[in-house]
């Protein structure tokens, strides 16, 4: 028996999970990692393609390795992520700093070859002063956003992210004063599936790449939306490809220059990949108008983003024969917002699925867990303890990524 939503993880595999690793447990499959990386490594670029890795989707090493190997380069979004992609054994050059913080070791990244990208024209200067003449990228907000939710949207007025494409000339002044060349130009407008967005945004991107004589590379960042659920659209990665493919063609024909394309996708890469193996530990309800409540002993500790923004993820119980029946999912914390299950569109309601009649004890599957779930966790809430994360291999072996935390280390720095 396979569920539903995470088709690489059977019943039976599951219960394995469980057995050895304890729940809650994440997994991720090797093969559709290794599958969906190649896909977007395929992306039809006319004059140059490198494929980033937004690490922040999900830092785990063994990710991070398996992708290292396929030959992806790193987004790193703290000095600290910097520190874990070179310890996975990537090389400086493929490790592009962009950090809403600015950063404490620029001179350091400077020296090791690490790439940097200004997000702001502080960080601009901060760059100048301490790496004059150097190659740098720059953050533009381009003035267009997009987003599933307002919280996912990292373009337009509503944003902080990037320099606004207005302060260009204050860009281009900082630069000349520290002798500094924009090589790169990086616009990133957040998470959405229409490719008329991303045709609108490469054009307005170039525009401002025209005035900057020196960029060799344009950066369209990541935000290539995977639906996670029946009901949601995911990008149609070909169709992106086609009309950026056209931009930039058109781009040479006007200015001559042919540039090289960087995407920085983190969802698309690994969202579909993982999954949560949990367990049903309490079932309650608030009577013949309320709602049936499964408690799981997985919830914002290891899934926050139904709690933070009310994203959707997939819930599979791994039970037959039993009638189906409204259920909300919920977490272990004592905090009303650990919803699992808020109503579509609505985070500060309840959105009740239709599954079969949970009990106590069973094997929960939460799906579409691959992103921004182990790297967003709330661990050490209640005192939960961080989760382990093992690899399914293709051969059908689990293989630890991470073991739980232990009491001991969660008050290891205590003094």
């Amino acid at each position: 028996m396979s569920t539903r939503h995470a088709p690489f993880l059977s019943a039976e595999k599951a219960a394995e999970v469980r057995e050895r690793f304890g729940t809650p447990c994440y997994v991720y499959d090797r093969a559709r990692l290794e599958a969906t990386a190649r896909r977007a490594l395929a992306f039809a670029a006319p004059y140059g393609f490198t494929l980033r890795y937004a690490m922040k989707a999900n830092p785990s090493r063994g990710i991070l390795a398996l992708f290292r190997d396929l030959g992806l380069h790193i987004d790193a979004s703290s000095d600290w992520e910097v520190e874990r992609a070179l310890a996975a054994g990537f090389a400086p050059a493929q490790v592009q700093l962009t950090s809403q913080m600015p950063s404490r070791r620029v001179k350091e990244h400077v020296s090791r070859g690490v790439l940097l990208n200004a997000c702001s024209l502080h960080q601009l200067e901060l760059f100048g002063q301490a790496a004059p003449g150097h190659a740098i990228a720059v953050r533009i907000n381009p003035g267009l956003g997009s987003g599933s939710t307002k919280r996912t949207n990292t373009g337009g007025p509503a944003a902080s992210f990037g320099i606004w494409h207005e302060y260009l000339d204050q860009v281009k002044a900082l630069a000349a004063r520290y002798g500094l060349v924009i090589r790169t130009l990086h616009s990133h407008i957040g998470s959405g599936t229409d490719p008329e967005i991303w045709k609108r945004v490469t054009r307005m991107t170039l525009d401002i790449a025209a005035r900057l004589p020196d960029v060799k590379t344009v950066n369209l960042g990541g935000g290539l939306k995977v639906g996670r659920m029946p009901h949601e659209d995911s990008v149609n990665l070909e169709e992106v490809a086609w009309h950026v493919r056209s931009e930039l063609e058109a781009f040479r024909a006007r200015d001559g220059r042919a540039l090289d394309l960087e995407l920085e996708p983190g969802t698309l890469l690994v969202a579909e990949s993982g999954a949560v193996v949990a367990t049903c530990v309490d079932v309650v309800d608030t009577g013949r108008d309320g709602y049936r409540f499964a408690k799981l002993d997985t919830g914002m500790p290891e899934i926050a983003r139904p709690a933070m923004y009310g994203a959707q993820h997939p819930i599979d119980v791994l039970a037959t024969g039993r009638p189906t029946v409204d259920v909300v999912f919920v977490g272990p914390c004592c905090e009303s917002g650990d919803i699992l299950t808020p109503a579509p569109g609505d985070p500060e309601a309840l959105g009740p699925r239709a599954v079969p009649e949970p009990a106590i004890g069973d094997l929960v599957i939460v799906g579409g867990a691959g992103a921004y779930c182990a790297g967003m966790a709330m661990i050490n809430y209640n005192s939960y303890p961080q989760a382990p994360e093992v690899m399914l291999e293709p051969d059908g072996t689990l293989r630890p990524l991470r073991r739980r935390q232990s009491p001991d280390q969660i008050v290891a720095n205590e003094t």
